[in-house]
């Protein structure tokens, strides 16, 4: 896959994956959603573009390591997102289990859209 297609289907997936928290903080459910969820929610978006362009330049450069540069990035993001996530806590004071559910909802699927490019890329790498 093309970065530029990844790219474009990351933003395309961001827009989609915002809408029901917009929904719910604009439409009467504000109390589902942390108040500080758009710092969460573009911070792991953010986290999940630099890994995906990162594996895909890693793939364009050296094919043979895309799955070992897959497996650390996302390492990296599981770190970079614990970190995260104890600076947030120590720093604001939030309902436990809305913030767990805001923070999983953003981390899942972000990372469900990482494994979708990677699929994406093998599949295309077999197809050829």
């Amino acid at each position: 896959m093309k970065i530029y297609y990844a790219i474009f289907f990351f933003l395309w997936f961001t827009f989609i994956i915002a809408i029901p928290p917009y929904y719910l903080q604009h439409y009467g459910h504000a109390d589902m959603i942390t108040p500080q969820f758009w710092l969460i929610f573009f911070f792991l978006a953010g986290l999940t573009l630099i890994v995906v362009t990162g594996i895909l330049i890693v793939r364009q450069m050296f094919p043979n390591m895309f799955s070992e540069a897959f497996m650390g990035a996302t390492v990296l993001k599981i770190l970079a997102s614990l970190i995260f996530v104890l600076v947030f806590l120590a720093k604001n004071k939030v309902n436990k289990y809305v913030f767990v559910g805001d923070f999983f909802y953003a981390y899942f699927l972000n990372t469900a859209f990482e494994v979708y490019i990677l699929l994406r890329t093998l599949r295309h790498k077999i197809l050829r």
